[in-house]
């Protein structure tokens, strides 16, 4: 002891040392006596005398674990396959009214916009659903198998520049789109639009997003409004 009154530390260490070989010791001995013993002849006699009750208990003790497993440990993709899970949700009249989309949570706004394009026969429909997804809110592949990657932006006031220009950097490089297209619930501003125009993006401002949503495919009505624009 030193002359404060505290222990060494050595000393400390060899104690617990000392304390933990024992403790160890003596759950050794029970385990290897009293309850392997029990384990092997009071509990498994009980499972051989009640079968179906042993797998009623047991069935839980299985499934549970697995299931468990399977949610947390099992690798997955994080994106989700959505042709088969909008079957329902997306059938060929599927509609949205403006002030339903306007009242979606960001990522409720990615769905829908993922289920229009399985509504229009895009095919292999991800949605990445989480941040971190470099831009690539959705992908799809269309008629032609072209690789189409959409980013949406849910936003109260038109997406500007900035936005558009981290989209470019990565929708290309990063995801190898054939077709980039960024939805803005509500539109885009000035330079976000020349700053697309100059590097061939495809926006999908509010006119577009509203005639989307009630029926028309989305290549006509981008199309259509272009030639509106064009007038």
């Amino acid at each position: 002891m030193r002359h404060d009154g505290t222990f060494d530390p050595l000393l400390k260490a060899i104690a617990w040392a000392v304390l933990a070989i024992a403790v160890a010791k003596v759950v050794w001995q029970w385990l290897s006596t009293s309850f392997w013993r029990w384990l092997s002849v009071d509990v498994w006699g009980w499972i051989t005398d009640h079968p179906w009750w042993s797998a009623l208990i047991a069935a839980p003790l299985v499934v549970v674990p697995a299931l468990l497993a399977a949610r947390f440990l099992v690798p997955r993709r994080y994106v989700r396959y959505l042709d088969d899970a909008f079957d329902d949700e997306a059938p060929a009249v599927l509609r949205y009214g403006m002030d339903y989309l306007d009242a979606l949570e960001a990522t409720e706004f990615e769905r829908a916009c993922a289920a229009l394009l399985v509504r229009d026969g895009f095919t292999g429909v991800q949605h990445s659903g989480r941040a971190g997804d470099l831009g690539a809110d959705v992908v799809a592949w269309d008629h032609l198998g072209r690789k189409v990657v959409v980013q949406c932006k849910h936003y109260a006031k038109p997406v500007g520049s900035r936005d558009v220009q981290t989209f470019n950097g990565t929708a290309r490089p990063e995801h190898h789109a054939d077709v980039p297209v960024m939805i803005g619930l509500n539109g885009f501003t000035r330079d976000a639009r020349a700053f697309a125009a100059r590097h061939d993006l495809i926006l999908v401002d509010r006119q577009i997003l509203h005639d989307w949503a009630q029926g028309a495919d989305l290549y006509n009505a981008i199309d259509d409004e272009a030639d509106r624009t064009a007038a």
